[in-house]
């Protein structure tokens, strides 16, 4: 037996495996055109830093500013990222090194590949971020508008598929305003998560070249800076943070959806999605198919698996490149998706055609009136609720068995069914019971707070489109701080490439 040995230490001598090519470089590489501009920037402002600080010689710093700014006008689908050189960042090393030769090497000053792809990976995840904040925004705004517009109209509210209680289409479509408006919270605390530097890390405990992390921080418009080293180089857990917030959100959409779904059925016939948001079949002419809500439940299945993926591949010991290899490319796709499905449901929203007069003759044909007549008899007749409950679900019961409607059950029939229940009626015949029954008066009596009132739906209505505003307003002011930052950033790298 030969024994061969082996090297302990030092770079691999040949290249790499046609396998890992395969399995790995090729799907990198796929994924370089989301991080291509961010790896352009961060190698600009690591440039002023070295230069600001004395390490790289001037003329050395012109020569690889003037190839930088080169390199931004080279789309990155036109830029020479090879899977045969490995994944990105050693592409774009070997493309500099053939246009400047050794000068190249100074970008590796105080600075190893892994800090350059993560601090573009953060300048991408901002720009995804404040996207989808502003699409969320948006969604609420709509859902606002729209429900202020229906907060008279009124339907059945219902569980299970079943009619609960009588409300408005307003009131239903509110709902889902909040949760939209907490998910844009949430994406915001992400984003400020996103927005600290990395900079400056080293590998893992700092640079001795660099003093002042906060300088490339400046530079690329970043809120703060991540502070631990360590930590700074291999923190993810922003990343589940914020795909858990995308895929919330586009929980919540799939919930909506699913409701339009079933009541845009000609069973049901309460909406109907404009043209451009509906399908046609190709074989059955009468099908209108609302294609685009299955978009929506599509994607909010889509965003789970994501998430899911994401924690599966970050369960690793500390320092592995495991969870971000895949991050860099799943990450902003999620985002991606989140963004277009939100604007779809936006869309959807705002285009949507409500069927009042479907809406209130279901209502009017059912019983959902029970639980204020059971209320009223309770505090009428001042007996127990639950009594007062078996007596009007026995007089429903009796009435549907009739084919009668929930305000057909009047004083006689109720006192009927209590003789039944209790042994006794309890003195309703002939009573006014318009207040419990009258499907109107009863949505106009619940004026507490968040209740179906009208005015109650058109306060919340007001106060959620408010709160959209101001989430679109934010995520428009740190838009222009980012793009402020880079203005100011390729400006001084062409000042000293001019001089």
């Amino acid at each position: 037996m030969t024994i061969v040995s082996r090297p302990a230490a030092g770079p691999p001598a040949g290249p790499a495996a046609p396998e890992l090519i395969a399995a790995g470089f090729e799907l990198e590489n796929a994924d370089a055109p989301i991080l291509h501009h961010g790896m352009n920037l961060a190698d600009i402002a690591h440039l002023l830093d070295l230069g600001a600080t004395g390490v790289i010689p001037p003329e050395a710093a012109r020569r690889l500013l003037a190839l930088l700014l080169a390199t931004l006008d080279i789309p990155a689908e036109d830029f020479p990222y090879d899977p045969a050189n490995g994944e990105p960042y050693n592409s774009r090393e070997r493309y500099f090194v053939s246009q400047a030769g050794d000068v190249a090497g100074w970008l590796h000053a105080g600075r190893p590949r892994r800090e350059a792809v993560r601090v573009a990976f953060r300048l991408r995840l901002r720009e995804d971020l404040t996207d989808l904040i502003e699409a969320t925004a948006g969604l609420a705004a709509e859902i606002a508008r729209v429900s202020q517009e229906h907060a008279g109209t009124l339907m059945a509210d219902q569980t299970y598929l079943q009619h609960a209680q009588p409300s408005t289409f307003g009131h239903y479509l509110l709902s889902f305003a909040f949760p939209v408006l907490r998910a844009g919270k949430r994406l915001d605390e992400a984003l400020e998560w996103t927005d600290a530097s990395p900079g400056g890390a080293g590998c893992v405990n700092g640079s001795r070249l660099l003093s002042d992390r906060a300088h490339v921080a400046s530079l690329l418009g970043f809120r703060s800076v991540a502070e631990h080293t360590r930590d700074a180089m291999w923190q993810v857990d922003g990343l589940f943070d914020m795909v858990s917030a995308a895929a919330g959100l586009m929980v919540t959409q799939s919930k909506l959806a699913e409701d339009l779904e079933i009541w845009a059925s000609q069973e049901f016939d309460y909406v109907t999605l404009a043209d451009g948001y509906s399908r046609a079949s190709v074989l059955m002419p009468q099908k209108r198919n609302p294609y685009a809500l299955s978009i929506i439940r599509g994607a909010a299945g889509t965003l789970i698996g994501r998430l899911s993926g994401l924690l599966a591949v970050a369960k690793t010991p500390s320092a592995r490149s495991d969870n971000l290899i895949f991050a860099y490319g799943e990450v902003p796709k999620a985002l991606d998706l989140a963004v277009r499905a939100t604007r779809l449901s936006t869309g959807v929203v705002r285009t949507l055609e409500v069927n009042a007069e479907r809406m209130r003759s279901s209502l009017d044909s059912g019983f959902s009136q029970a639980t204020d007549l059971a209320e009223y008899i309770m505090q009428t007749c001042g007996i127990d609720y639950r009594s007062a409950y078996r007596v009007v679900g026995h007089a429903v019961r009796q009435a549907s068995a009739a084919g009668l409607r929930g305000t057909d059950i009047d004083g006689a029939r109720l006192d009927a069914a209590a003789t039944e229940i209790t042994g006794h009626p309890l003195g309703l015949t002939g009573r006014d019971l318009s207040a419990a029954l009258d499907p109107w008066q009863i949505v106009a009596s619940r004026t507490l707070l968040g209740g179906a009132a009208p005015g109650e739906v058109e306060r919340m209505a007001a106060g959620a489109a408010a709160d959209a505003a101001r989430l679109a307003d934010e995520a428009r002011r740190w838009r222009a701080v980012y793009t402020e930052a880079e203005e100011a950033l390729l400006t001084a790298a062409r000042q000293i490439t001019e001089n």
